[in-house]
């Protein structure tokens, strides 16, 4: 690897973990509103904080016409799956702490690759289709549904968010082909903040005073995370960024035991120890893939 490539790739992983501590605080965020303000709610103020943000960088760096040349129906798709995603994992860590939504959570990777075989016709080998396989039983392990385990419907709202993340993922790879990164975000952020919000209308509770800075703070916190991430995508190979996703573990246990005084148990640690293991073992084999494909 020459040395600009190295610092190309210093440079992406720095920018990695940057975006992922971002995305750790916004979530932290989100789980402190969760305890006055309906799922919805939160999904809402998530996308409207967001957005003034969002809308600047994308007009900053690519003006109006990439927002408006866009493939509506599949932006509309991303949108339902969005809100859906937003409402489902708040409400998960209004009740979970956040290493173990994060530990449920971490098996979306898994069920996109899962999920690029019908709907990308993309070849998924034997060994890849273990390490879902071992994921899943990492997913088992961590629900306990043996009657003293944690299966429950903030656990199963996990998974949903998973499941609904990973289409939105899908989603992504097939907009990319024609639309604009800046589109894909700015139209987001605008499905989240209204969709949410009309959902949450009937139940909207007044905003406190002293939220407004927390709802701001989530505003920037999810715009720099969503820059950042983009950024590390664009300067950095995939393969060697993406395993950096798995340190918001390590932000979920250090804001669970400062801010809520709790610590991921026995059982928590080897569920997620299986998923993430499937997940890096999954990585690895789509780099050899990739490689082989296009030597």
């Amino acid at each position: 690897m020459s040395p600009s490539r190295n610092v190309h790739q210093g440079r992406a992983m720095l920018t990695m973990l940057v975006a992922v501590a971002m995305f750790a605080m916004m979530d932290a965020g989100l789980k402190q509103l969760s305890t006055h303000y309906p799922p919805f709610q939160v999904a809402s103020l998530r996308g409207a904080a967001s957005l003034p943000l969002v809308l600047v960088w994308a007009l900053w760096t690519g003006g109006v016409a990439p927002l408006l040349r866009v493939r509506w129906s599949l932006h509309l798709l991303r949108g339902v799956l969005g809100v859906a995603m937003m409402a489902t994992f708040v409400y998960a860590v209004s009740k979970l702490p956040l290493s173990t939504t994060y530990s449920i959570f971490f098996v979306a990777p898994l069920l996109i690759t899962a999920l690029s075989v019908p709907v990308l016709r993309e070849k998924v080998g034997p060994r890849r289709w273990a390490a879902i396989v071992v994921g899943l039983i990492g997913v088992i392990v961590l629900l306990r549904p043996t009657g003293e385990g944690m299966i429950s419907l903030a656990a199963l709202a996990v998974l949903i968010a998973a499941v609904m993340y990973a289409v939105s993922a899908i989603t992504v790879r097939i907009l990319a082909r024609t639309d604009s990164t800046q589109s894909m975000m700015v139209w987001l952020m605008v499905m989240i903040a209204l969709g949410a919000g009309a959902l949450a209308w009937p139940e909207w509770v007044a905003i406190r005073r002293e939220d407004f800075w927390l709802i701001a703070f989530i505003g920037v916190a999810g715009a720099l995370g969503q820059y950042t991430i983009t950024e590390a995508f664009r300067l950095g190979e995939a393969s060697a960024i993406a395993p950096l996703e798995y340190t918001a573990l390590v932000w979920g246990v250090l804001f669970d035991l400062a801010f809520w005084g709790v610590l991921p148990d026995a059982i928590t640690w080897v569920g997620a120890a299986i998923i993430v293991a499937s997940g890096l073992y999954l990585i690895r084999r789509e780099k050899v893939h990739a490689e082989a494909e296009h030597p």
